[in-house]
């Protein structure tokens, strides 16, 4: 009997098919459309919603309103690119953010333009999040014990790190599903209290609207540093084309329709989430509203005990979700680039790294989030404002002079200017808060 023989070629293939579906992104292909809306709504709603009055302070009612409601249309609207791309070639998924980026401008120089800025905005935001959900609970523990002998932030961040450690062997979208549904609730909830708290709380008798700056300069930076946070208050699309990676799809039934389902469910959280607590914390507090707006409330202190609850679950669903296209990225290069063997010893080893990686800079620079809103510009405004519009201009070339065309060029050029201005308000605070920051507190 003649041995079987296989084609080099083919063996390739399998062992390329074996490695696809132990990765992460690729693994597991049986999302629903509502995994999508969990997702989605868990990696934009951030605890970042919380300084939206204090953002709106700066701005002031007329362009406070129109950046809320501009950036909400325009993210839509790339997002919505996004979501159409991931199959613009017939029988092949995008199903990372690179490799739609080496589609559209080439294998080298695609994964040049997107990789170092995906990464940017995924690990910035998970290193920003141990230390949110450090403080978080650190306040929910002041809180509740104001008696009890404090403990410092850096011992909060580990117990935070802790938890991720457990999750982080989770393999992939779909096994996250709870966690991400959990914090999508969350978000929804701590938006409630910080809006419905406010509104009860009634108009300030002496709440003043003008600016807090004294100076025409400091008024212009503290401008641009708002404008900056809200803009980057909608920055999710640095994870859909994994989380839209995860849904079936066949030439009858592709996967844009569910995943726009779901998109268009999480932008509707989004608005319930962000324009009432911004709209109504501002109206209430004036330019007297605090950074977050938990701070500003203070009392009933249960339930801001309880928000503060909400802020941890929900920061712990966002960073595994902001994770797991890091994991993949990581676990890619270990399997395929350096041939290490796929399987639990390398997981566990390299996710556990990369968790202690966060919290290890979270403990040493807990300023971080000031220094994100000056290294985040570079990186969240075009991943999220104008890079999918530049590469729908390279794939679908619509007409020129066309309603696309103009929309855009539009998205492109607002992008561009939050890329050049939104730094500048973010490096002004870190000079301004130098003095304030402390290493390793």
């Amino acid at each position: 009997m003649a041995p079987s023989t296989m084609s080099p070629t083919t063996e390739k293939e399998q062992q390329e098919q074996a490695i696809d579906d132990w990765l992460p992104i690729t693994s597991s292909r049986n999302a629903k459309w509502w995994y999508s809306a969990f997702h989605n709504v868990t990696a934009m709603v951030g605890a970042g919603v919380l300084s939206l009055p204090y953002a709106m302070s700066e701005l002031g009612w007329g362009p406070g309103v129109a950046a809320m409601l501009l950036s909400w249309v325009i993210t839509l609207y790339t997002l919505w690119q996004m979501v159409e791309m991931h199959e613009c070639v017939p029988g092949k998924r995008f199903d990372r953010y690179h490799e739609l980026g080496q589609h559209a401008f080439g294998d080298k120089l695609g994964l040049w333009i997107v990789v170092p800025q995906q990464l940017i905005v995924e690990v910035g935001v998970c290193i920003v999040y141990m230390v949110t959900g450090g403080k978080s609970f650190e306040k929910c523990y002041t809180v509740a014990c104001p008696d009890c002998k404090p403990l410092r932030t850096s011992s909060w961040i580990m117990i935070f790190a802790a938890i991720h450690l457990l999750l982080s062997q989770l393999p992939n979208f779909n096994s996250i599903t709870l966690v991400s549904l959990a914090a999508a609730v969350m978000s929804l909830s701590y938006s409630t209290i910080a809006w419905a708290a406010s509104a009860h709380k009634g108009r300030q008798p002496d709440v003043d609207y003008s600016k807090t700056a004294s100076t025409a300069t400091g008024q212009t930076f503290n401008f641009l540093s708002a404008l900056g946070d809200v803009a980057f208050a909608y920055a999710g699309h640095n994870v859909v084309l994994e989380i839209q990676a995860t849904i079936p799809s066949t030439p009858d039934k592709p996967s844009k329709k569910p995943m726009w389902q779901g998109v268009i469910l999480a932008y509707l959280v989004v608005a319930i989430c962000y324009l009432p607590v911004a709209f109504v914390g501002y109206y209430v507090f004036g330019n007297a509203v605090d950074d977050n707006i938990l701070i500003t409330l203070e009392k009933p202190r249960w339930l801001i005990a309880m928000a503060n609850i909400f802020v941890v679950v929900h920061v712990i669903g966002s960073y595994q979700i902001y994770a797991m296209p890091v994991f993949d990225m990581l676990e890619t290069f270990l399997v395929k680039k350096l041939r290490f063997r796929p399987g639990l010893p390398l997981r566990l080893i390299a996710r556990s790294l990369y968790v202690v990686f966060t919290a290890l800079v979270g403990i040493a620079v807990p300023f971080f989030g000031g220094l994100l809103g000056f290294f985040g510009g570079f990186a969240f405004a075009p991943t999220t404002y104008y890079l999918p519009c530049i590469m729908w201009l390279k794939i679908k070339k619509p007409k020129t002079f066309s309603f696309s065309w103009f929309a855009n060029w539009f998205c492109i050029i607002i992008g561009v200017l939050l890329t050049v201005f939104a730094p500048i308000g973010g490096l002004r605070s870190i000079i301004v808060n130098a003095s304030t920051y402390k290493f390793f507190s």
